[in-house]
């Protein structure tokens, strides 16, 4: 639906730059390409952002089903850490080697 609005504001644009405007052509080309830019920048970001949040969701359903999850080399399960679900963090619990460890969801696999 975003992407809808966003192709209904570059029309929009393009309609106020012809009409509204004393630019000439290369200009309103030049005006035209970099918001085209600007828009495809925000597109990637958040499909970049989506993919992250999927992936980071993902583990921290392997680690409520109980598996064993690899970050930085450390094996993260329900055993040594606590999952913080406010920021995705893995926190070492307490008489474990890791204690007080805090672990990004986003560094695992």
């Amino acid at each position: 639906m975003a992407y809808i609005f966003g192709l209904i504001i570059v029309g929009l644009l393009f309609l106020a730059l012809h009409y509204f405007t004393e630019l000439t052509r290369s200009q309103k080309l030049i005006v035209a390409a970099i918001f085209a830019l600007f828009i495809s920048g925000a597109i990637m970001y958040n499909t970049y952002a989506a993919n992250e949040q999927e992936k980071v969701l993902a583990i921290a359903k392997k680690y409520e089903q109980g598996k064993t999850i690899i970050c930085n080399g450390i094996e993260v399960n329900s055993t040594n850490f606590d999952l913080s679900v406010g920021t995705y963090t893995f926190i070492g619990k307490e008489n474990t080697p890791h204690y007080a460890e805090m672990i990004r969801a986003t560094n695992c696999k």
